[in-house]
């Protein structure tokens, strides 16, 4: 029991190890341990702003907005995501090379472009918050009530960017540790301010979905804050200058080179599920959209530990690729598959014996309740698979190949997933419930394509 308490002890301590050098199995714990526990806490904001919403008057209208907000900030986590894998390559790389000061100019450079892009878009989700989603499906009358939680998450997608980012910075460098701890704080804010703004306390007003808004906002702030006082202020391996963001053209390439696909890569997946959104939304109406919200949250609470996991490979792959270890990189990747899996099997099975008690915990509309538990035991099918598809599309990405695995989501997602999608739920009359079949077979494919393409190694050769 010591031994393991230790462990955990040195995961969770953020110190600086050499993971081209300690054993497969230890690198792959020690980075992975805080991966997961950070993307836990990721997941926590939407389950906690759901929990809080599903409690108001107007219960059905707050929780299809949150998850519609969702759905379409996950379009602006497709552009923070894309941009640290980026960082994480290039940084990993570095480190790799044992070069920090290199790795600190390229986490710079990225921090810089990431910036104004995502600002220009955050601009455009404050001003069309309430068109957004009616386009998702929404009706005029929900739009109306949600719209200003809708613009106050749009309009703190730089926040959202700048936590994803940094994290990304750090797991490069192989400190799981702070990304793990940015998010924690990140969580207790948000936890103790939504109650509060919500349902309103002592001088503080009730202000419903609008509170859930602020407080999630407000959390992720004091998160990024956290971050910069360590990026920019603590003794770290990473430790930014000031005069590392003058723009540097060739650095900006790389950058733009490697995340150009990454950004692309997840928005062809976020825009497959915004679309698998708006046909719930279409075909079963309100209760089966809210339903449907339900469900994702929830997965996604289990999925995003799974990617937690699934991130020590691109940390370890880029690493020891610097280090010119390349059989160690792939035996790094079939290592952390095989503590994905058995993650997975083990959320397949609470979802299918807790799935009623966990659907509970957020609504107790009966109808809501019904199309929530028939996603969850549908999409629970395909969970192995997803572990293993996670590892290996991160696998590319910290290699510096983040095209492979787009073209992978392309022709998974667009010209799969869709099509089944719709002819399932309009051409065959399945509604929800067609949709909800497209996702596990869409991932499955996408698995057995991306471990087809591992194998074959080209992403081996890539230079970053």
């Amino acid at each position: 029991m010591t031994k393991y308490i230790d462990f955990l002890k040195r995961a969770f301590s953020g110190a600086e190890v050499d993971y081209t050098k300690i054993t497969i199995r230890s690198a792959v714990l020690l980075l992975a341990v805080p991966m997961m526990l950070e993307m836990a806490m990721e997941s926590v904001f939407a389950l906690v702003d759901l929990y809080f919403v599903g409690h108001l008057k107007e219960s059905g209208y707050a929780i299809q907005s949150v998850g519609l907000t969702e759905s379409v900030l996950s379009v602006m986590y497709s552009i923070a995501i894309g941009m640290s894998m980026a960082a994480t390559a290039l940084v990993a790389r570095r480190i790799g090379e044992k070069n920090p000061e290199q790795a600190s100019r390229s986490a710079a450079q990225v921090l810089l472009v990431s910036f104004i892009v995502t600002s220009i878009l955050s601009l455009f989700g404050v001003i069309y918050a309430e068109e957004i989603l009616i386009l998702m499906g929404s009706k005029p009358e929900a739009a109306a009530y949600g719209k200003d939680f809708t613009r106050i998450m749009m309009g703190s997608s730089v926040i959202i960017m700048l936590l994803f980012l940094i994290n990304g910075i750090f797991r490069g460098a192989g400190n799981a540790a702070i990304a793990m701890k940015s998010l924690w704080i990140a969580n207790i804010v948000n936890i103790i301010l939504c109650p509060v703004l919500i349902k309103g306390f002592g001088p503080v007003p009730a202000m419903g979905l609008t509170g859930a808004a602020l407080a999630t906002t407000i959390g992720r702030s004091i998160g990024v804050v956290y971050q910069l006082y360590h990026l920019l202020v603590a003794d770290t391996q990473i430790r930014i200058a000031l005069s590392y963001f003058n723009p540097d053209f060739k650095q900006i390439k790389s950058i733009v080179k490697i995340a150009t696909p990454g950004i692309f890569q997840f928005v062809i997946a976020s825009c497959s599920w915004i679309f698998l959104a708006q046909l719930v939304a279409t075909t079963g109406g309100e209760n089966a959209s809210a339903g449907y919200q339900t469900a994702l949250r929830l997965m996604m609470f289990f999925m995003l530990p799974a990617w937690g996991l699934s991130n020590a490979a691109s940390t370890l792959v880029g690493q020891n690729m610097g280090a010119n270890e390349m059989l160690r990189a792939e035996q790094s990747v079939m290592k952390t598959v095989k503590y994905n899996v058995i993650f997975m099997l083990a959320v397949s099975l609470i979802f299918f014996l807790l799935g009623d008690f966990l659907v509970g915990f957020f609504t107790q509309e009966a109808e809501i309740k019904d199309f929530a538990k028939n996603a969850l035991h549908i999409m629970s099918v395909g969970f192995i698979f997803y572990g293993i598809g996670m590892v290996l599309i991160n696998a590319f990405n910290g290699a510096g190949d983040t095209w492979t695995p787009t073209w992978v989501n392309f022709f998974g997602f667009w010209l799969f997933q869709i099509p089944l999608a719709y002819f399932l739920s309009k051409h065959f009359g399945m509604g929800p419930k067609g949709v909800f079949i497209s996702i596990p077979a869409a991932e499955t494919l996408i698995t057995i394509v991306a471990f087809i393409l591992f194998k074959k190694g080209k992403w081996k050769t890539v230079k970053v």
